[in-house]
């Protein structure tokens, strides 16, 4: 029995959580779920939208997988998200992509990873606000050290990057890699004009691929990076990269395979793995029955894999590839048109998968 922290989250996260726990025990797979409630909801009634209770089911038992949750933009509470990989060091986020037949994407078998470092950079929430004693005094300390005036109704954001977190994320890369029967990472960075973050980066990548030869390695500049995926992403394999840019070049990534309706994701540290999907919570959806359930499945699908149930979870995305070939039990958004008639609800596209599994 594997016991297994389920965080529903707000929004369509309840929604998509309830197809996904669905799709996951029809597998026959058994699964003790710890249900924690976190988000904008439990802020309201606890003054905290992520309670240590929810913590501390986590750490008991390393393996979570979490429905979306709301973060407001420019005030309010910081993102749980951030606060969960900051908290239980879950430096690697995993983001694969893979095109399925049938999708809406004009990349038709592209099957690349993402693996973004998670602790560092500039969400590492090292901030000062404009006009804060705090920021006022960098301000002037930075023109002492550095010789160039900030203006002083700036905000500040620092862009920590080290060579332990370094080492540690560009070292997941290949491993992975080596581990996935893949064939070449990319470091991705801005090391010509960033030379002691970015280029640090890139230096301890380089330092690190010389242990895996087995493994192709090169590096790219996040920009070029962004225009390839467009124009030929079947030249890349794995990619890593700094916290900003990985969030960034994941999405494009989700846009290439037909959206982020399809983008599975893992946040893993030493010995804890959280699953999610990579979209957010989408709260004008709530309760409408409406929402692609796919991503938060896919992410089931890892989660199946990282507990050693691989069997399993390979007829689960067998399901789920079949079920979007077929192109019918799908959301407006795999539809070819967003008012499609024929377009089915959440629920309904996990009815499907399980029917393809017990069939």
């Amino acid at each position: 029995m594997h016991r297994i922290t389920l965080i529903p989250g707000d929004g369509v996260g309840p929604e998509i959580s309830e197809a996904t726990v669905r799709v996951i025990e029809a597998t026959g797979v058994p699964i003790e779920w710890d249900v924690q409630e976190a988000g904008e909801d439990v802020y309201k009634s606890e003054g905290t939208p992520l309670p240590e209770r929810v913590i501390e089911s986590i750490r008991k038992n390393r393996v979570a997988i979490k429905g979306p949750v709301t973060t407001p933009v420019g005030k309010g509470f910081r993102s749980v998200n951030v606060t969960l990989r900051q908290t239980l060091d879950l430096y690697a986020c995993l983001r694969p992509c893979r095109a399925f037949k049938g999708a809406r994407t004009k990349f038709e078998g592209l099957n690349l990873v993402v693996v973004r470092e998670n602790t560092e950079d500039l969400y590492a929430g090292i901030e000062f606000a404009k006009g804060s004693q705090e920021a006022l005094g960098l301000i002037d300390y930075i023109e002492k050290a550095a010789r160039k005036r900030i203006r002083e109704d700036s905000g500040i954001s620092i862009k920590p990057i080290s060579v332990f977190g370094t080492e540690r994320i560009v070292r997941f890369a290949f491993e992975y890699a080596r581990a996935n029967g893949r064939k070449k990472v990319t470091a991705v960075h801005k090391a010509n004009i960033m030379k002691f973050s970015d280029g640090l980066f890139l230096d301890v990548a380089r330092e690190v691929a010389a242990d895996y030869p087995d493994i192709g390695f090169e590096d790219r500049i996040i920009d070029n990076m962004c225009m390839q995926l467009v124009q030929k992403p079947e030249l890349y394999d794995v990619l890593v990269l700094p916290n900003l840019y990985g969030d960034i070049v994941s999405d494009l990534a989700a846009g290439l395979i037909g959206g982020l309706g399809l983008a599975p994701g893992a946040n893993i540290g030493k010995d804890i793995a959280v699953f999610e999907p990579t979209h957010g919570s989408a709260p004008k959806y709530k309760g409408l029955n409406k929402v692609n359930p796919l991503a938060m499945i896919l992410s089931g699908v890892m989660l199946l894999r990282h507990i050693g149930e691989r069997e399993a979870a390979v007829r689960l995305e067998t399901a789920v590839a079949e079920v979007i070939e077929e192109g019918k039990s799908v959301t407006y958004d795999m539809k070819p048109a967003a008012d499609d008639p024929t377009a089915v609800g959440t629920s309904e596209v996990a009815d499907a998968i399980i029917e393809k599994m017990t069939r």
